[in-house]
């Protein structure tokens, strides 16, 4: 019974040094950063290195953050194809993200959809994001006038009820300082040129850095 018990308190100690080898892989591996969106963290008819992905890495890596910042921007895709090809991204990463930017339903609005849809898509998304252990940001739009008050109203809340009920960061408006803004946009007006992205990058560093830290 003696040699039983030793041989027990070696194997805990042995489970002991391993979770500790394990937990300082964990922490020695650059964080990740999902970019998850459509054509405005793709990069649109942007050269390469110069989408919102790229510019967030290297802003991140200049604060002196050991990070790598993926892209998985779709341009055209809206919420409901968003949630669709979710599971299929996060296994080609192989890694869990520490943070997960989520930058969808513009073209739900720009289709007329209705809100309700791209709410629920948005929530299925973010509840998915964190019950594989990330953290999320939500990254709100804002509807074109011309659709009317009420589905204004409506889009534009569904942002900050989504990140509300799930207990999430909210990033209130993607285009922050670059919308309507013809020097930071490409011809088409909508999409992000290269000075467009830096503004949107430099404007929601801030709020990746306080989910990348609250992740450790």
């Amino acid at each position: 019974m003696p040699e039983l018990g030793l041989r027990q308190r070696i194997y805990q100690m042995g489970m002991a040094i391993c979770a500790l080898f394990m937990s300082q892989a964990a922490l020695a591996r650059p964080q990740l950063v999902l970019a998850y969106g459509d054509s405005l963290t793709a990069g649109y008819q942007l050269p390469p290195g110069q989408g919102f992905a790229p510019q967030l890495e290297k802003a991140l890596r200049a604060k002196g953050r050991d990070v790598r910042v993926v892209g998985a921007g779709v341009s055209g895709d809206t919420s409901t194809q968003g949630r669709a090809r979710l599971n299929w991204v996060l296994a080609g990463l192989k890694q869990v993200p520490d943070v997960v930017v989520l930058e969808l339903g513009a073209n739900d609005m720009l289709r007329g959809q209705p809100p309700k849809t791209a709410k629920d898509n948005l929530d299925a998304m973010v509840k998915a994001f964190k019950a594989k252990g990330a953290r999320v940001l939500v990254a709100g739009m804002r509807a074109s006038p011309n659709l009317g008050r009420a589905y204004v109203s409506e889009f534009e809340a569904m942002y900050p009820a989504v990140a509300k009920a799930n207990g999430v960061a909210l990033y209130p408006f993607f285009l922050d300082g670059v919308a309507a803004q013809k020097s930071l946009l490409l011809a088409d007006g909508m999409h992000p040129n290269p000075q467009g992205v830096q503004v949107i990058v430099t404007r929601i560093l801030p709020s990746v850095e306080r989910e990348l830290d609250a992740k450790r």
